[in-house]
C-alpha cells in the first residue's frame, strides 16, 4: 500500500527545501502538487509547482467533492489537495509527499489515517521564522503582514502532528527527515 508523508509547517520554516531533498534521495516518492488560485510566481511552472486554477474553478472543484482538502488560507486565496492527484500518484504506484499548509495537513491526516505521517517542521524561533520571511523579499508590506500573523497560529499546531522535526541545522535537519522517511515508509 502506498502511503503519504506530509510536511506541514508554517510558511518560511524551510519544509520546501527538506521537501525538495527528499525528493532527489528517494525515487519511492512523488511530489502531491496542490491547487491553488492564488498569482504564479515567475520561477513557478503550471502542473509542476503547483496547479494554477480560477477562484471559480477552485469553486466548482469544492462543489463537485474533487478535494481531498482545501483551505481558504487567505481572504480570496485558497489551496487545496485534489483527489486526482492522489490518484494519479497512487496509479503509478509512487508514496505521496506533501509539502502544505497545518489544517490541510490535517485534514488529509484525517482522511488517510492509517497512510499517513505528518511531520509538522518547527523553526528555532518565531523571531527567526519571520525574519526569514522578511528577507525572502517576495511580498508587499500587506502580504507579509498576513503571512507573519497566520505563521504565529501555525506554531500553536506544533502538537498535533506524529512529528516534530526541528530545523535549526540544515544539514541536520536533512538527515533527521531521511531517516523518518526510511523508517515510515520500512526502507
Amino acid at each position: 500500500m502506498s502511503k503519504l508523508l506530509i510536511f506541514t509547517a508554517p510558511s518560511g520554516a524551510g519544509k520546501t527545501t527538506i521537501v525538495h531533498h527528499l525528493l532527489e534521495t528517494f525515487p519511492e516518492l512523488s511530489f502531491s502538487i496542490s491547487a491553488t488560485t492564488r498569482r504564479q510566481r515567475p520561477h513557478e511552472r503550471d502542473g509542476y509547482d503547483y496547479h494554477f486554477i480560477t477562484k471559480e474553478e477552485f469553486v466548482k472543484t469544492i462543489d463537485s467533492g474533487g478535494f481531498v482538502e482545501w483551505e481558504e488560507v487567505y481572504e480570496n486565496l485558497y489551496y487545496g489537495t485534489l483527489h486526482s492527484e492522489v490518484d494519479r500518484l497512487w496509479a503509478e504506484g509512487k508514496h505521496i509527499i506533501f509539502d502544505i499548509e497545518v489544517k490541510g495537513a490535517t485534514n488529509i491526516k484525517k482522511a488517510y489515517p492509517e497512510e499517513s505521517l505528518v511531520v509538522f517542521v518547527k523553526p528555532p524561533s518565531e523571531e527567526i521564522l519571520f525574519s526569514r520571511l522578511r528577507e525572502r523579499n517576495t511580498e508587499s508590506a500587506e502580504s507579509l503582514a498576513k503571512r507573519i500573523a497566520r505563521a504565529a497560529e501555525e506554531l500553536a499546531y506544533e502538537h498535533s502532528f506524529d512529528y516534530v522535526l526541528l530545523n535549526d541545522d540544515l544539514a541536520t535537519a536533512l538527515a533527521e527527515a531521511e531517516q523518518v522517511t526510511r523508517d515510515f515508509l520500512n526502507l
